[in-house]
């Protein structure tokens, strides 16, 4: 039905844009018929290409800022942070190795003054390897070490929340330490590892990760027969020891027995990667009890070295 008309109460309103500042063409109406700068040829307009060159050209400038920073962030230290590296490489603790660790050197210099590890971790299987060559990293560098519970998880025991070291609560900068150690408990299914986050793809499982972190040592073997034994002591850890049946870990039981009854390690008279992994791997499958004589003696020495101290509160 119609309905009465009411007047309007006001004419038609002006309004007057101010002229002072400069006008700009409409971006979002390109390629379209609507837009007074859309081009019908399909090509690109010339304001947009500046203004993309311009964005370019001040990103650049930004990446130019923050390598002159990270340079400047290397010469800063403070009294309690300069630690001496001879001091710490005769140190007990890291005397079974003898190679000299320098970050720049391993890792090059493009990286800046904190070099971050990254490692997520699921908590029904802590990754013993890697907490005792934490305890190794930290007596060769400044290790900034931190914990973190990711939402997939519910709770972890107090032991896994410490197994880094007490956690700090005095205030910190970052500056002060050379090396970022970062352990997230997570629900995934295999051990990932991030370093230099922007730029390195994850690198997966224990035992990849393990020869990664010691590398950081400076204690890998040159000898590429003994690097290759290195390897293979490793892979058999983690896939027959650690993940492999009965037989299996019988089998690796047997190997080892063989190989310490002819020398104190098993790459000869020194601790190695192999003898870090293989013992945190016999630990966490339960077969030290049942070990056989030789097995037992050798694992003897390495609790006797202080490097597992980390590791057996984590076993009960």
């Amino acid at each position: 039905m119609p309905m009465y008309q009411v007047k309007p109460t006001c004419g038609e309103i002006t309004v007057d844009l101010p002229t002072c500042m400069y006008t700009l063409p409409n971006v979002h109406a390109q390629g379209s018929s609507c837009g007074d700068h859309a081009l019908q040829n399909g090509e690109v307009d010339p304001a947009l290409k500046a203004l993309e060159a311009r964005q370019d050209e001040i990103m650049r400038k930004l990446y130019e800022l923050k390598a002159a920073v990270d340079g400047l962030a290397k010469t800063v230290t403070t009294p309690d942070a300069d630690l001496d590296a001879t001091t710490l490489s005769q140190s007990p603790a890291v005397s079974a190795f003898t190679g000299t660790a320098d970050l720049d050197a391993l890792l090059g210099k493009d990286l800046g003054a904190l070099r971050d590890i990254v490692i997520n971790a699921n908590p029904a299987t802590p990754p013993l390897s890697l907490l005792v060559l934490h305890g190794l990293l930290c007596h060769r560098y400044r290790v900034l070490s931190t914990v973190h519970v990711h939402s997939s998880v519910s709770s972890v025991s107090p032991q896994l929340l410490s197994c880094l070291g007490p956690r700090r609560t005095d205030s910190y900068t970052r500056h002060r330490f050379q090396l970022g150690f970062t352990l997230i408990w997570k629900d995934v299914p295999k051990l990932q590892m991030k370093f230099s986050t922007q730029s390195m793809c994850p690198i997966e499982g224990e035992a990849n990760v393990a020869r990664f972190l010691f590398r950081l040592l400076g204690a890998e073997p040159q000898d590429p027969i003994t690097a290759t034994q290195v390897d293979s002591w490793v892979d058999t850890a983690v896939f027959q020891l650690a993940e492999g049946g009965a037989k299996e870990r019988a089998a690796v039981l047997r190997s080892l027995n063989s190989t310490l009854g002819r020398t104190p390690w098993l790459l000869g008279q020194e601790l190695s990667l192999a003898d870090i992994v293989c013992v945190c791997c016999l630990l966490r499958a339960g077969q030290a009890a049942s070990a056989p004589t030789n097995v037992q003696r050798w694992l003897q020495s390495c609790r006797n070295l202080g490097h597992f101290d980390c590791v057996y509160p984590l076993l009960q």
